[in-house]
């Protein structure tokens, strides 16, 4: 039971699943840092057989040997420093590798969720701990961990030598532990400044046109400017202690290298020692020093790196990840909504309340009501975007929740309000970003009335879209969305205002891909506020206040809005359009 427990543990929580995996390398790594160490003694041991023995028989066959054994000591330390440098890569890659997907599933859900305002800066936490894992500093706490090895050669030339040592390691100590104190938290605000600076310019930048035409770029700018104040301010205080206290034990460093010297001489002038050890000392205290040295200097990184850690397991911990679930086909469109509702994060009011409702394949229903009435919420249910807080919504009688996201692209067409075409070609957009038969792609823009504009463009298919793209008007984003919804013959479809930016004559091709969709069997959602499009629905769904307000066949939810006065801002055309609609 125990084990199944730690195997479930791991399998929602993929961050500790990840750490965990590297425990082994970094174990590997403890092993061979041990070995680097012991072979950084060669060198001092080295001169210390050079003063004591070489120079006293002037024996050059004695000098040859010790040559030839340090020369292949340090062959061998030049090995283990580049096997330790590729470890580090490796586990830095595998790292990467493990929480690729899982961070980028984590920030879109914590964005969906509007608890994450900067879903790229997860990506930047995962490359920046990447980057610390194959960087110098992480060698630092390693290196520390064999302190006592040159602790224990110091005492055996001498306990001068190691008492001098040990009382020079107490004051480095308490140094980094002071730098803990005085540096961690202005370097820490800063990196979060930094952060949430970044985050909203970037976002404000998407808006570029509104920027320049409403005169918003010195607002705009200032914002920016007092952002990287805080930023700057922040750097600076905690760079000003790191670099004093740096400062501090560089010379403080030095110092205990003289007091070291000098003890050697003392103790060679009292015959109590030879003058190898007096040399060997020094250089093996320096090197003992080492690795408080750089981690006086390279705090900063450790506390970047600690920041992104924080964030990225603290998002990925608190974003329910999703199960895989069965990969379903044929879908063939049957829709049941049973008593759904939904409370958005942080709120105590339903947008969405017992909506309960079913469609049978090649049904098109229509969703109507005022703004704010929960349209496009519904939408959101309905293909699995949001976890609804009650009820659930099958589809073929499996929850869309649970279904194989991969599989439920297949089986699902939508297009949101607001249209989002990802950096990349037309052709990719359109075939959900993958690998797909190009005659596929040209039969949905051709049902979606869009081929002979992408003609049009410099690259026809091939062009480039997106923020570093080609840009394209709301009209054409809205017809390669509506051609993106269409690829592959979903057998639902989910489309929320998709006339807003179309024309007479794209509003005509919009309702013949309908009736082609329809005429295939599909099963439509279609949430508009034109009358004029009604009229290709079988039923209408009249919600208010996110409840339902009415639900039946087009006809007689036409003619109750149009004969109560009450129920006329379900719609937003006047109430002589409803009656036309009804007529027809």
């Amino acid at each position: 039971m125990a084990r199944n427990k730690t195997a479930a543990s791991l399998k929602t929580n993929p961050f500790e699943a990840a750490i965990r995996a590297l425990r082994g390398g970094l174990a590997f790594v403890g092993f061979l840092t041990l070995f680097i160490c012991i072979c950084q003694l060669i060198v001092p041991l080295f001169m210390v057989q050079v003063y004591d023995r070489v120079l006293g028989s002037r024996s050059l066959d004695t000098l040859t040997m010790l040559i030839v054994i340090a020369a292949g000591g340090l062959i061998l330390l030049g090995a283990l420093e580049y096997i330790r440098s590729r470890v580090y890569h490796v586990l830095g890659d595998r790292l990467a590798r493990r929480l690729n997907a899982p961070t980028l599933e984590a920030a879109v859900s914590d964005n969906l969720d509007g608890r994450n305002n900067h879903p790229g800066q997860a990506l930047r936490d995962l490359s920046d701990l990447r980057q610390f894992l194959t960087g110098s500093t992480i060698s630092v706490p390693f290196e520390a961990m064999f302190v006592p090895l040159f602790l224990t050669v110091l005492f055996m030339l001498h306990w001068v030598y190691g008492a001098i040592a040990v009382g020079a390691a107490i004051m480095l100590v308490t140094l980094s532990l002071l730098m803990e104190m005085v540096a961690r938290r202005p370097l820490a605000e800063a990196n979060e400044a930094a952060v949430k600076s970044t985050g909203q310019t970037s976002a404000a930048l998407r808006n570029a046109e509104v920027i320049q035409a409403m005169g918003m770029l010195p607002a705009i700018a200032r914002r920016w400017e007092e952002g990287q104040y805080k930023v700057l301010q922040g750097l600076d205080e905690g760079n000003r202690r790191a670099r004093a206290l740096s400062a501090v034990s560089k010379t403080l460093r030095y110092l205990l290298q003289i007091v070291m010297m000098s003890a050697g001489a003392i103790l060679v002038i009292e015959r109590m020692a030879s003058p190898g050890t007096m040399v060997a000392a020094s250089i093996i205290m320096g090197r003992m020093l080492l690795p408080f040295d750089h981690l006086i200097e390279g705090w900063r990184q450790f506390v970047f790196a600690r920041a992104a850690y924080t964030r990225l397991k603290d998002l990925i911990g608190r974003v329910e990840t999703r199960p895989a679930g069965m990969a379903l086909t044929n879908a063939e469109g049957r829709l049941v909504v049973d008593r759904l509702g939904f409370i958005p994060p942080g709120s105590d009011r339903a947008v969405l309340r017992n909506i309960t409702f079913s469609l049978e394949p090649g049904e098109v229903l229509g969703v109507i009501g005022p703004s704010a009435a929960g349209k496009s919420t519904l939408a959101r249910l309905l293909v699995g975007v949001w976890k609804p807080t009650q009820g659930a919504v099958y589809l073929d009688g499996q929850n869309v929740v649970n279904w194989d996201r991969a599989s439920f692209g297949d089986a699902v067409g939508y297009l949101p309000q607001s249209v989002s075409l990802l950096e990349g070609t037309v052709r990719e957009n359109i075939a959900h970003m993958g690998e797909a038969d190009p005659a596929r792609v040209v039969a949905a823009a051709r049902r979606a009335d869009v081929h002979e504009t992408i003609g049009t463009l410099p690259h026809g298919y091939d062009t480039e879209i997106g923020e570093q793209g080609y840009s394209l008007s709301g009209g054409q984003r809205q017809r390669i969305g509506l051609a993106r919804a269409l690829f592959g013959d979903p057998a639902f479809i989910v489309l929320d205002e998709p006339n807003a930016n179309l024309d007479q004559t794209g509003e005509q091709a919009l309702m013949n891909a309908l009736a082609a969709a329809k005429a295939d069997g599909a099963t439509i959602v279609l949430i508009t506020h034109r009358p004029s499009i009604v009229g290709v629905c079988d039923k209408l769904l009249v919600l208010r206040d996110g409840g339902m307000a009415q639900f039946g066949p087009r006809a007689d939810v036409l003619r109750s809005v149009t004969a109560s006065g009450k129920s006329e801002g379900a719609l937003t055309p006047p109430a002589a359009g409803v009656a036309r609609l009804v007529k027809s």
